[in-house]
């Protein structure tokens, strides 16, 4: 049973930066699509970079382009969402989320097909 747990997230000022945390534990980490995902309050979940484990390309929301980054380590089975030039529209529910899939179908892949998913950790940006 694959169990994932965010940390990382709280509260920064406009222009800040923050780096989220989620330790990957109960599987394998090899051969999975992983994901940030985010939401506020009475919007939808938005997809905010997605990733293969090992793998070299991910690919980024529009809004969060040039600004996040995810990044994985293996060793320790972890992902991360490096966060910068934060700005009030940021602010929402960061979860983390895995699917077993195919390296291809990652960018592809909507939040309703991952399978497995954190508690959220809540980021709030402050002007």
């Amino acid at each position: 049973q694959v169990r994932l747990v965010e940390s990382g997230g709280g509260w920064v000022q406009t222009g800040g930066s923050l780096r989220l945390s989620c330790a990957f534990t109960g599987g394998t980490f090899s051969g999975h699509c992983l994901g940030w995902f985010r939401q506020a309050p009475e919007k939808e979940r938005e997809k905010v970079a997605v990733t293969y484990t090992g793998g070299s390309s991910s690919a980024y929301g529009e809004s969060v382009k040039g600004r996040f980054t995810i990044s994985q380590d293996i060793a320790k089975a972890t992902l991360y969402l490096d966060m910068n030039n934060l700005t009030t529209e940021d602010t929402a529910m960061y979860y983390c989320a895995a699917v077993r899939a195919r390296a291809w179908m990652c960018q592809s892949l909507e939040s309703t097909e991952f399978s497995d998913w954190g508690q959220g950790t809540q980021v709030t940006v402050s002007s």
